[in-house]
């Protein structure tokens, strides 16, 4: 297979379905979350947070246990059901959070041949594998009343209670945290929860949205909480939460800014993609090479010539910037880019032409809508109707009453639902559709360049430049 070959047929945009070992780009921020300093892992869809779940779940050392914890297609309403009703929102999953992380510790304990022998010989019997090994058999089966355990008396003696029905969450905590805390060894463990947006998808419905947001609320104090109990270096647990960051902003609680000292944050610039895009071609040309420098990485697979942009290709631009200017940071996107730029060029070509970078933006325009739409959907089931106004309008700048002006009139044709102007145009802001452009100076603002931004009504919005094309306006 050349190099173009691989590019085209190996480089993924699942991070399930890449050669992880191969491509996984181990940034900065892995090691914190590797040594437990962090715990809670906030970024976009496409940032890398799967790639990261998948490194963990691939380390290969005796020392080291991981459970991954994928929420995908789960049926969110058995969670709903398990709330502990002596709580007060959104108190009332903690217990079932901190049982299920406090179980997966159990399970991986029972096969760790550090522990003592007739410890990890009851936690089998406990915990015994699955001929159907899924969370949420594992779920069902240890949230069942006829599911318990006591220790008996001492000398490390673990087994089933007769009579379980009546056992409350609270005591079947404490039994497990009372096991973990005596019998457990020095290795590590990791229990990994990902993909827990799989209910975002019906948070604008109000009872879906409280449901939801206090479920996830529980999961981040339950980590806090053993995070706490197991604070003393010889315990090496390590509950670590994926989520997507606007998930994230929504969640309340008056102890929220406490989680800034368990979170980090997966944020990319330019200098971090370059490096990030000088690694994966390197490991695409050979995959125990050396890793090349971003400009010898760049120029082995694609033509050094500027690219004419702007009235009349009047100006021009490094391949690399016209690249970026398409995306929003993020690897995903880059990935996606050079595999389109890779399908587009000719089978017996060495390296990719400059021309195509160009050739394929539409493609990459129209990846960049689906993956928006995608995104937004939860919160604008109307997305794809709303995308429709912006192509109506026809122009990258425009104000909030143009805007207003076109949603109002689909409104009245029936072809929009949605009907607050100023809500639609925060969204849009919020995943960086569109960003300010900013009277007193020329350049814009937008959320994926400035965490922080927060969109102006008093000033012109403008459509990201990677979505032009897909929506008819360049």
């Amino acid at each position: 297979m050349n190099f173009l070959e691989e590019i085209r047929d190996n480089w993924k945009l699942d991070a399930k379905s890449e050669n992880t070992e191969r491509y996984f780009y181990h940034v900065k921020e892995v090691e914190r979350i590797l040594s437990g300093k962090r715990s809670y892992v906030i970024g976009r869809k496409g940032t890398g947070k799967t790639s990261i779940t998948q490194h963990i779940e691939g380390i290969s050392d005796p020392n080291i246990f991981s459970e991954q914890l994928s929420f995908k297609n789960f049926p969110f309403n058995e969670l709903y059901s398990l709330k502990n009703s002596g709580y007060t929102h959104p108190n009332q999953y903690i217990t079932f959070w901190k049982y299920i992380i406090y179980s997966h510790i159990c399970k991986m304990m029972a096969r760790n041949e550090a522990i003592d022998e007739k410890i990890s010989t009851a936690l089998k019997k406990i915990y015994a594998p699955d001929p159907i090994n899924t969370l949420q058999r594992w779920i069902k089966k240890w949230t069942a009343n006829d599911f318990s355990f006591q220790i008996f008396g001492t000398g490390g003696k673990v087994g089933f209670k007769e009579n379980s029905s009546s056992d409350t969450w609270i005591e079947r905590v404490d039994a497990l945290e009372s096991i973990i805390a005596e019998y457990i060894d020095i290795s590590t463990y990791y229990i990994v929860f990902d993909e827990l947006d799989e209910d975002y998808k019906n948070i604008i419905e109000k009872s879906q949205y409280e449901n939801y947001t206090h479920l996830l609320t529980g999961l981040f104090k339950a980590v806090q909480d053993i995070k706490s109990a197991f604070k003393s270096e010889r315990f090496r647990i390590f509950p670590v939460v994926f989520l997507r960051d606007d998930i994230y902003s929504i969640l309340t609680d008056a102890d929220k800014t406490k989680w800034d000292d368990f979170k980090i944050e997966l944020d990319w610039d330019k200098n971090k993609i370059r490096d990030l895009i000088a690694f994966r071609i390197s490991r695409a040309l050979d995959a125990n090479g050396p890793i090349l420098k971003f400009q010898d990485a760049w120029n082995s697979l694609f033509n050094q010539a500027a690219i004419g942009v702007g009235h009349r290709q009047g100006k021009e631009m490094s391949a690399f910037e016209f690249m970026c200017r398409s995306t929003l940071l993020r690897p995903r996107d880059f990935t996606k880019y050079i595999q389109a730029c890779a399908e587009a060029t000719r089978d017996d070509a060495k390296i990719i032409p400059a021309d195509t970078i160009k050739k394929v933006d539409k493609t990459f325009s129209n990846y960049l809508k689906r993956e928006l739409i995608d995104e937004i959907h939860s919160v604008i089931p109307d997305i794809s109707n709303i995308f429709d106004v912006m192509s109506q309008i026809r122009k990258q700048t425009f104000s909030q009453e143009e805007f207003k002006r076109a949603l109002d009139q689909k409104n009245k044709e029936g072809t929009v639902k949605e009907s607050d102007s100023a809500f639609v145009l925060r969204i849009l802001f919020l995943f960086s559709v569109i960003g300010n452009q900013p009277k007193q100076v020329n350049q814009t603002v937008f959320r994926y360049i400035n965490k922080e931004a927060s969109p102006n009504f008093t000033e012109n919005f403008v459509v990201h430049r990677g979505l032009l094309k897909s929506l008819q306006i360049l």
